[in-house]
């Protein structure tokens, strides 16, 4: 699949094709090239320079000057047009529906590790709880994560993000009794390589991990987590809503809850990408999130 400039794309983005739904549901993740051109990366690049440079100036780095922020579009307004990118927003509504927001997001830091790091097994899936809590198996998918990368990962050892094709419909992989106990990657691990401005989006269920930079380059990049609207918030809420389209107010949960729809979807003519869907009749019979 090649990259299309934003300006081509319809606002709605377009449905993710049958083969790549059956790749998705095949290795639990999609790699798309091209979704930021050189500009936007340039442009969100900065915004979270400027961050990073006020963290650095207050002290709160993390370890080796690491960055790991919360609720990107709250701490960072200037984010939002990356909620409902139109190189993204196709395979959100492909996969989910229409009845979805933005539950966690965060904006990621990392600059080249030197020397011993203490290790530590951070392999894991997303979702916290309901991995532990919901009784099926293999779990539900529940959410889905687009991750832009902003800076240079087209190589290993660049803190490229790491999982295990496939692996979303493993409730288990086999790791060590303590996370600090030595142990190797889980069988068929890769790293991922891509571009500035490319985006990853991956089945929460998918085993994944980040691995560490030891390259020259900072590692940059956004994350935002897809769920349905009935599942509350991980997200601190912009308090400012005024900006952001209907379709971000949406993803924001900045929605009024009319007439005790309670984000349940009962109402799809108050959901604006429901609404949005409809008009370019992109609904779908045959899927069951997108039935009309």
């Amino acid at each position: 699949m090649e990259g299309t400039s934003a300006t081509t794309r319809p606002k709605t983005g377009v449905a993710m094709t049958p083969e790549e739904r059956i790749a998705f549901d095949r290795d639990g993740y999609l790699l798309v090239p091209g979704v930021l051109d050189p500009d936007e990366v340039a442009g969100y690049v900065s915004v979270v320079d400027r961050l990073d440079e006020r963290h650095q100036e207050a002290g709160v780095l993390g370890a080796n000057g690491s960055l790991h922020e919360l609720s990107a579009v709250h701490t960072c307004p200037e984010l939002a047009p990356l909620l409902d990118h139109p190189g993204v927003l196709g395979y959100i509504w492909s996969i989910l529906g229409w009845n979805v927001h933005v539950y966690h997001s965060h904006i990621d830091v990392h600059p080249p590790v030197t020397g011993e790091v203490p290790f530590r097994f951070e392999w894991h899936q997303d979702g916290g709880r309901q991995n532990r809590e919901i009784e099926t198996d293999p779990r539900p998918r529940m959410s889905i994560k687009a991750a832009y990368w902003l800076s240079d990962v087209s190589e290993r050892g660049r803190g490229n993000f790491q999982l295990v094709p496939g692996s979303h419909t493993a409730s288990r992989i086999d790791g060590p009794p303590r996370r600090d106990m030595p142990w190797p990657d889980p069988e068929g691990a890769i790293q991922v390589t891509a571009h500035p401005g490319d985006v990853v989006i991956f089945d929460r269920r998918i085993w994944h991990a980040r691995s560490i930079n030891r390259s020259t380059i900072t590692r940059k990049a956004a994350f935002f987590g897809y769920t349905y609207r009935w599942v509350r918030s991980r997200d601190r809420i912009p308090t400012d809503g005024e900006g952001f389209s209907p379709v971000q107010r949406q993803f924001l949960d900045l929605l009024e809850d009319v007439d005790g729809d309670h984000a349940w979807g009962h109402f799809p003519e108050r959901v604006p990408l429901h609404e949005m869907l409809r008009e370019a009749g992109l609904l779908d019979p045959t899927v069951e999130p997108l039935r009309p």
